[in-house]
This record gives C-alpha cells, structure tokens and sequence, in this order.
C-alpha cells in the first residue's frame, strides 16, 4: 500500500527529527526514513554519551538525551517513523509530487523531500597501521556507549576535530591518562576545547603527541602500544590499554547521488531562502547540504529546518498565504501540540 504524505524525510537523527516539529507546526505530515534501527543518527550510533554544549538552554545535554528530548517533542505529530531501510527509489512526477521506495519496499506518495541525511551513509574512518590487521584487536574504539569502560585505564584518543577533544576532556576524569595524538599542531576543535585541553596538559592528566600512526604493537586481540611517526621524522612508542579513534566520518551519499540533484563535494547545494535543493520540492537541511557560509552545527540545521518547512508549505500550495503564529499564543499551535488537552485536564 502507498504512503500518502506531505514529506519524506531521509534521515532521523536530530535535524530530521527537529523537521518533523516544524513540519507539525504547519499542520504538515511527515514520514522518517533511515537506514539505521534507530532514530538519532550520529548521536545515537557513534557517540550517545557525548556531551553537547550549544543546545539554546540546555549548558549540557548528552547527544541520546538530546534525541530522546526531540523524540518527546515530537510525539503529537505522530510522524511515520520507517527504520532499517534506505531510499532506494526516486521520482519526480508530473504533477509535483514524488514517488519514494524504500530497500523494504515502503512506497510514499510525497508532496515533498527532505535530505536530513547528515553526512550520508556515514562510517567512521578506520584506523590503519602496520600489524593491525594480524592483531585483530578488540581495544580500538570508533564510539563511546560506556563511558565508564574506561575508568582508570590508560587512554590513546587519535584526533583533532571535536570529538576527540569533547572526549579527552570528558574521560581526563576518570582515566588513569590520556594520550592525545594528532598529526599536526594545529586543532579543528573549538579553540575553547583546546585551551581547556592544554590545561590538563599541564595538570599532567593529558599528554599531547603530534605525528602518523605507522604501527600497532601488542599481542593477538589487543594493542598495546601504538607507534607514531613524529613531525621530526622520528619513530616513538605510545602505550595505553584502550584506543579511540575519532578521525571523523567518511560521507557517502549513496542512492541520494543518482537523484540527479546538483552536488558539490559530496555536498547539496541549496538556498538560503528555504533550503530548496536544485529539483523543486525537494529540500536539504544539516550537514549534508551546503551554500555560503554553511556552518556544521547542529544549531545551524535546527534553523534550515525551521525555514525548509516554509518551503514545503509553499511549494504544497503555492497560492496560499503564509503567516507566522507563535506557539506562545496561538490557538491552532496549540491545538497542533495538544496543549488544549493539557489545559483542559488541569482546568
């Protein structure tokens, strides 16, 4: 049976899952799709326990119970929700609307289609190194699901990007130490998390090393040490008992690449106006697209989601006007958000 619907949205994790809620606002219906057994996307799948820290009103936030909160949000919309299973069908018919069949065969009827597929099809990038493949270690870590596994071990966090940094100030606590390696002095993180990160240097909790991984030592199942090629082109050995590797996700668009779509470096262009892809009605919102200025945040992709809606509302019915309402003082908003049935039952 076909799905009817007015959006498709490809990708659950938290900008999809915001779209769902501005979407609803509208008085809009959406449909999830993802290729992964659960809602959140990176945050569910590589780093549930990460602490986030640019979430308006949340000083912290885990990134599970950042999903978990969006999951809550958007219960009243009651969105269709389709896991394990990717697009792998697509057409733009002549009356505007799309036909989207999915890898189980899940057949939509869209209005519209929203890419929320943050880097694709992500996969960490793997740790390589001479001896590795032999070792088939068990001690190298491409996410963080238990935090406490690592108490009071010594730690090898391989990067220089956010995650590695979140992560070494986040575990210098309850490790015995930490190792950073990164292959150049310079860091992508947040200057904030490296000043802080420096700090622990000096504490003696944290130490820095700069260079390539060239070698895995240890014993079958595990590694031992690590053996980094230094920026002076010397060979040094890093012990620890647990590896993490946070070299960032290999983006891959998949199906989404023979949509016939404009890309640019694996990216989708769009505007800034409504977030509108290069085929009408079909919108790209968080990591996955791009256009001047485009920063990679989480917060950036709640804001594409707010205005792709409008999109969406358009391109259903050209003709109609819009209004903003706020959810404040709004009767239908609250109709929407079943805030009327809360009110009545404490009435």
């Amino acid at each position: 049976m076909t799905i009817k619907t007015d959006a498709v949205i490809v990708g659950a994790g938290p900008v999809g899952l915001f779209q769902v809620f501005e979407l609803g606002l509208l008085g809009l219906k959406a449909d999830l799709v993802d290729s992964l057994a659960q809602v959140g996307g990176q945050c569910s799948e590589l780093y549930p326990e990460k602490p986030i820290y640019d979430i308006p009103a949340w000083p912290t936030i885990g990134a599970q119970e950042l999903v978990d909160k969006l999951v809550e949000q958007i219960r009243p919309f009651e969105p269709g929700v389709h896991l394990g299973q990717e697009v792998t069908e697509f057409e733009a018919l002549d009356n505007g609307r799309f036909r989207v069949v999915t890898s189980k065969g899940t057949e939509f009827d869209a209005g519209s289609v929203i890419i929320a597929a943050g880097l694709g099809a992500f996969q960490p990038r793997r740790l390589r190194a001479k001896g590795l493949e032999d070792l088939k270690a068990t001690n190298v870590h491409y996410r963080v699901t238990d935090r406490q596994q690592f108490a009071g071990k010594r730690l090898i966090i391989l990067g220089g990007g956010d995650s590695a940094l979140d992560w070494t100030l986040d575990l210098a606590d309850i490790a015995e130490h930490i190792t950073l390696a990164h292959r150049r002095k310079e860091y992508r993180a947040q200057p904030a998390s490296v000043a802080k990160m420096k700090e622990l240097v000096e504490q003696g909790k944290v130490s820095e090393q700069q260079g390539t991984v060239g070698e895995a030592l240890g014993v079958p199942g595990r590694i031992d040490a690590l053996e980094l090629n230094t920026l002076e082109r010397e060979k040094i050995r890093v012990e620890g008992d647990e590896i993490l590797v946070f070299w960032g996700l290999a983006p891959d668009l998949g199906p989404i690449a023979d949509w016939s779509l404009e890309i640019e470096k694996k990216q989708i262009p769009v505007d800034t106006e409504k977030f509108q892809t290069s085929i009408p009605g079909v919108f790209a919102v968080g990591d996955i697209n791009t256009y001047p200025g485009k920063k990679k945040l989480i917060l950036s992709g709640f804001h594409e989601a707010a205005l792709a809606a409008f999109g969406v509302q358009k391109h259903l019915d050209p003709d109609a006007r819009q209004f903003l309402q706020y959810t404040t003082t709004s009767p239908i908003m609250h109709k929407r958000l079943g805030v009327e049935k809360e009110k009545e039952k404490t009435d």
